[in-house]
């Protein structure tokens, strides 16, 4: 640990206004500074002089390769790295964590966000490696640390490094990916993995709290601020102080919530329902959607400055169908945590492997456990057969969609909206229209269900007796 009053900080920006004034901030705090206006500088100071921590900015002369971080990693790899950016970027983002940086914050950053990781970087060993890439064998050694999450393709063993790097950090994180692939066992991976395990892991669903409330739920709330508050409320993101805040289908929220929702994580602090007096919370954002954000972005229903501030790293999660087998793996772990203390299955036949790694999985590994779990109450030998599948996964069924041309004439998103709608109408027939039995075996909230039927033009009505 370095002693903060002797404690020497390089500071590269080519903004000079921005370079003056957080010296002069950091020099109040007790710290000896010197100011440099490019990555070339830096680099020529780094190579004569001795320091405990540099803050660096992204968009500079000589860094707009990354070239201060890659060299500074490479021959002082014990020497703390903060990156300070107003122009954030995903493949930035990922690089600097790949290469192993301390913090990355956006501009503008307020004054104690940067002393607080400023301290927290001198604060740590200085016993530092450079930072090189993980060959597979070691990405598969990574696998036992997230024992939640299955997988043997490359893009999960991607995964696996992904979240061993950012999960000590403090960067907010979005996850996307299509229903049912994983987002939340992701989250709750990455913070189960973080410094701030020992705290709550708090879900928040966009689609399940109403815009009216969401205010009162999230902030909290006093005694007789509304009509119905009989008494003092606790929000939810006072429960998760000190741990991490998963908004799962961020997507959804609403323009007004999302301004909010942006106070919040710039600043830390918000105002439940009722008081004058702001409330302090130190939390970590992670999000989830299964929407096209920057599309949203562009087409002006979701804030650019908001999508910047939760989306700093950005982990796109793969579908089921683009994994390989991964589905004989996960089929093979399903069995096995699902599979009741006294039934005869041992395992799948060659003929159901084969249809598993056939058929699309519109509803991805959400979808694959109610089928495994369907086949397990089905089966009447030891090995699942073909007859114990749904009929949408019957061999007839899948060469006609082969046949049929979905693969052929259709677009990828008319496949794949033809494949949810399937899986849609096939949970109405079994549940007969029942739409609570229907999103309860699909994983999902009732209203997301219903958000799903209408997108389809499906009625549960159709299917009752």
């Amino acid at each position: 640990m370095t002693d903060q009053q002797t404690a020497r900080i390089l500071i590269a920006d080519d903004e000079p206004l921005y370079l003056r004034t957080t010296g002069e901030l950091l020099r109040k705090a007790g710290y000896e500074c010197e100011c440099v206006p490019d990555a070339h500088a830096a680099l020529e100071a780094l190579s004569r002089e001795s320091f405990d921590l540099v803050l660096s900015d992204l968009n500079m002369p000589g860094n707009l390769k990354l070239e201060l971080l890659h060299q500074g990693r490479n021959e002082w790899p014990h020497i703390p790295l903060i990156v300070i950016t107003g122009v954030p970027s995903i493949p930035t983002a990922i690089e600097s964590l790949r290469l192993g940086i301390t913090d990355y914050l956006l501009k503008p950053v307020k004054y104690d966000d940067l002393l607080s990781s400023v301290r927290r970087a001198l604060a740590q060993p200085t016993d530092r490696t450079p930072v090189v890439d993980r060959s597979d064998d070691e990405r598969r050694v990574l696998a036992a640390k997230f024992p939640d999450i299955i997988g043997d393709s490359p893009r999960m063993l991607e995964l696996f490094d992904i979240i061993d790097r950012v999960a000590e950090t403090d960067i907010n994180i979005l996850i996307t990916g299509e229903s049912g692939t994983g987002k939340e066992v992701v989250a709750r991976t990455i913070h189960q993995n973080s410094t701030r395990a020992k705290h709550n892991f708090q879900i928040i669903d966009c689609t399940a709290v109403p815009e009216t409330l969401f205010e009162s739920v999230l902030f909290g709330h006093v005694k007789g601020s509304f009509t119905g508050a009989v008494k003092d409320q606790e929000g939810l993101l006072n429960r998760c102080n000190h741990g991490t805040a998963f908004f799962d289908e961020i997507g959804e929220l609403p323009a007004p919530l999302q301004a909010k929702l942006l106070r919040v994580v710039q600043e830390q602090t918000f105002t439940p329902v009722g008081m004058n007096t702001p409330v302090q919370v130190d939390t970590r954002f992670v999000c989830a959607t299964n929407r096209d954000l920057e599309m949203e972005v562009n087409s002006g229903r979701f804030r650019r400055d908001l999508f910047y501030r939760l989306g700093v790293i950005h982990i796109e999660l793969p579908a089921l169908r683009q994994r390989g087998d991964d589905v004989i793996l996960l089929a093979k772990h399903f069995l096995h945590t699902l599979r009741p203390a006294n039934s005869v299955v041992q395992g799948f036949s060659d003929e159901v492997a084969a249809c598993f790694r056939q058929y699309r999985w519109p509803g991805n590994i959400r979808e694959l456990r109610n089928v495994v779990e369907r086949a397990i109450a089905l089966a009447r030998t030891e090995m699942i057969e073909v007859s114990d599948l749904p009929p949408s996964l019957q061999p007839s069924a899948l060469d006609t969609q082969q046949a049929g041309g979905l693969a052929f004439s259709a677009s990828r998103g008319e496949t794949l909206d033809h494949a949810e709608r399937s899986y849609l109408t096939s949970l109405l027939k079994q549940h007969q229209g029942n739409v609570s039995q229907a999103a309860r075996q699909a994983g999902m909230s009732r209203q997301g269900m219903h958000k799903l039927l209408h997108k389809h033009g499906l009625a549960a009505a159709d299917y009752r007796p």
